[in-house]
Parts: structure tokens; C-alpha cells; sequence
């Protein structure tokens, strides 16, 4: 159980073993703050609550770290790659764990077809395999 603070935990709330995985790839302070003021399983806990409840920052509950404050460690630490590395990290130990390799050998393109179209009359595009008159878009996901 998380010794570190003393509140009612959350189903989102990380377990020490979880913990225990993914505290290495979690920046620590800066260098030059005095002291951690909020523990950085704290702020995590709170990316997780918002994450599983679908609330917004600002609805986050008054025990978890203020929302602002968390919303900021989760966007620097996704444009620092902070979570990009600890998910290549996950996603290859999970797969190393039933046997297979590290990277995935193949991949799944999914393609949408939408209707819209601003204009009107023959120059409107029409795939005949999708019976789709308008725009035909792809997406890679």
C-alpha cells in the first residue's frame, strides 16, 4: 500500500509493486527545488484518476495533487517522451514475459471513408469499392 501519503486509496491508484515498475522512468525534482513537495507517485495517481474517471483537471478530488499541478507534469513529461519510454518499456517486458519479441513484426491500418464534400457536381471523388461519394480519408491507428 502507498506508505508515502495518508489517504483513502483509489482503484487508479498505482500499487507498490506497479509503482516499483514504473518509478525509474518518472523524472525526479528539478536540481535546483529544495525539497519534493509533492511526491512523484502523487502526481502520477493523479494522471491515472483523470485517466480512468474521464473527470477533468479541475474535478479532481481535493486529496490528490492539485489538477493544475498534475496536468503540468503530465504534459511536459509526454513532450519530454517521459511516457513514450516507459510505455516502449512495458509493451516490450510484457511481451518478453509471453514470449514473444520484443518489437511487433506486423501492424494494422485501419482507413475510414467520410462523407463531406465542400463541393458539389462531378468534382466530388467516388469510390466505387466503399459506394462512398465525397472525400476518401485513411488513418493509420
Amino acid at each position: 500500500m502507498n506508505t508515502s501519503v495518508k489517504r483513502k486509496r483509489y482503484p487508479s491508484d498505482l500499487t507498490d509493486a506497479q509503482w516499483e515498475i514504473l518509478a525509474p522512468f518518472i523524472p525526479g525534482p528539478s536540481p535546483n527545488a529544495t525539497q519534493e513537495t509533492i511526491p512523484r507517485r502523487e502526481l502520477v495517481n493523479g494522471v491515472l484518476y483523470v485517466l480512468r474517471t474521464g473527470c477533468s483537471w479541475r474535478q479532481m478530488p481535493h486529496d490528490l495533487p492539485n489538477g493544475k499541478t498534475v496536468s503540468h507534469y503530465f504534459r511536459h513529461w509526454k513532450l519530454d517522451g517521459t511516457w513514450e519510454q516507459a510505455m516502449t518499456a512495458l509493451r516490450k517486458e510484457v511481451r518478453r514475459a509471453i514470449g514473444r519479441e520484443e518489437e511487433p513484426s506486423a501492424a494494422i491500418i485501419d482507413s475510414q471513408s467520410i462523407k463531406t464534400s465542400a463541393v458539389r457536381g462531378s468534382e466530388r471523388g467516388f469510390d466505387a469499392g466503399k459506394k462512398n461519394l465525397g472525400s476518401q480519408t485513411s488513418s493509420v491507428g
